[in-house]
């Protein structure tokens, strides 16, 4: 896992808790922003998770040479 899977991830987390917490007191604000945190977590997850398949494929490919 690269840096940039553990940060979006957690970013997920968060925003789902804020969501929720948001939900639970009724503050519309709070629940967009869990939402938006979501959103750009899983962004950032995607885009490590890409990373690290380009760098495995790369690796692959080295070791058939």
């Amino acid at each position: 896992m690269n840096k940039h899977q553990v940060e979006g991830r957690a970013d997920q987390v968060k925003g789902k808790v804020k969501e929720a917490t948001g939900k639970l007191t009724g503050n519309e604000s709070l629940k967009q922003e869990g939402r938006a945190d979501q959103a750009a977590g899983k962004t950032q997850a995607t885009y490590g998770d890409i990373k690290e398949d380009v760098k495995d494929s790369i690796k692959k490919g080295a070791d058939k040479l």
